[in-house]
């Protein structure tokens, strides 16, 4: 299927092969053998070579996929609505994880600036100087008022109080390859021969890797994956929250239908240049790799750690809920140079046939009572 994807250019083919040979490196360092995860950390996170931490264009039609944010200002401005009403009934405070092209926290400080509810703070963790430095351009340039209101860290807080919002980036976090074979429970990891990186598998070493697998309920020859980095993000960010809201916002099942005998080949997926495939090993540094979310899981691991499961729902739901139509009807359709465009958009954002259903917002909060407005009809709480 490779054989049919776009070349690139030697610049990049030379980064590539930098990064391939890095990657071969730490497998010789490590005994001959990876875990899948730590190769997808490499290749996605490795200092100046990996695919969020070099210059490489990611979002829009120009790199390698379309998030929401990137789809349509109501995305931003509608979550502002939501993120208004956690704000009130904590602190007026804002984090985001993973800001992507900074397009995100521009649309919602916007809109929070016309709701009259602009927050104290709004603070960005994103690990890629790359991506930090275009948001802090975007925000000058959208927001110049508002910048002073905005900072970038190197680090969770060790405390935290209001909203806390993540995008498309739980589906990012390296994972583990788990195959259930003939009664036995293998990982899948990364060889190197003869110069190339290949597949091996080998009896699992990792205690709580072994524990989770074990967990699931998998027949047949199955492989699938398990996340222990999303489940160890959740847990440290529900340690640190003293009175707010956790959003996630991704791809993803609950366990029941992740773990389903139909998807016995898993969900792993790599982008690039708008093609997706399913062969990591190719063009390391240059295309992204992700996995579906396992939602019970991060339920899971938020309940352990002193957290509430507030909600879970389709993005479909989320945004009707948050008002997502309202906004759309505040362009008049008589102009239809704004509407339609706008009308699609949406559309493209709540759709069964797009992201409406496959993407799920979950809320999980401390210190909150009452129903959040996202999750007022339609909650599916009950399918994790």
């Amino acid at each position: 299927m490779t054989a049919t994807l776009p070349l690139p250019t030697p610049e990049a083919q030379g980064h590539s092969d930098r990064l391939r040979g890095f990657i071969r490196q730490d497998i010789a360092q490590q005994g001959g053998w990876i875990p899948f995860a730590r190769f997808m950390e490499l290749a996605l996170y490795a200092p100046g070579l990996g695919y969020y931490s070099a210059g490489a264009r990611k979002f829009g039609t120009v790199g390698d996929f379309v998030t929401a944010p990137e789809i349509s200002p109501l995305f931003g401005r509608t979550l502002a609505r939501q993120v208004a009403e956690i704000m009130a009934h904590s602190m007026p405070r804002v984090i985001e994880l993973g800001a992507g092209s900074g397009k995100l926290a521009a649309d919602m400080l916007g809109e929070l600036e016309k709701l009259g509810a602009l927050p104290e703070s709004y603070a960005i963790l994103e690990v890629s100087p790359d991506l930090r430095e275009r948001q802090q351009a975007l925000l000058q340039e959208r927001a110049p008022h508002l910048f002073n209101r905005v900072h970038w860290l190197d680090a969770l807080p060790e405390n935290i109080s209001g909203a806390v919002i993540a995008n498309e980036v739980l589906d990012a976090l390296p994972v583990h390859l788990v195959h259930w074979k003939n009664g036995n429970i293998l990982e899948r990891g990364v060889a190197s021969e003869g110069g190339d990186l290949v597949w091996q598998e080998r009896q699992i070493e990792n205690p709580p890797l072994q524990r989770a697998a074990r967990q699931i309920n998998a027949e047949g020859d199955y492989l699938s994956e398990i996340s222990l980095a999303v489940r160890g993000l959740v847990g440290s960010l529900c340690e640190r929250l003293r009175q707010g809201v956790l959003l996630f916002i991704d791809y993803g099942f609950g366990a029941g239908e992740y773990y389903h005998p139909q998807r016995a080949q898993g969900t792993l997926m790599c982008h690039y240049r708008h093609h997706a495939h399913d062969a990591p090993f190719f063009l390391p540094g240059l295309q992204d790799i992700t996995a579906h979310v396992d939602f019970t899981a991060v339920a899971g691991s938020a309940i352990d750690s002193g957290a509430r499961l507030l909600g879970y729902t389709t993005q479909a739901y989320f945004l009707i809920n948050c008002g997502i139509t309202g906004l759309l009807q505040e362009t008049a359709p008589e102009n239809p140079l704004d509407y339609l465009p706008l009308s699609a958009q949406l559309q493209k954002l709540t759709s069964p046939a797009e992201m409406g259903e496959l993407f799920k917002v979950i809320a999980l909060g401390k210190g909150m009572n009452g129903t959040l407005r996202g999750f007022a009809m339609g909650d599916k709480s009950r399918l994790l």
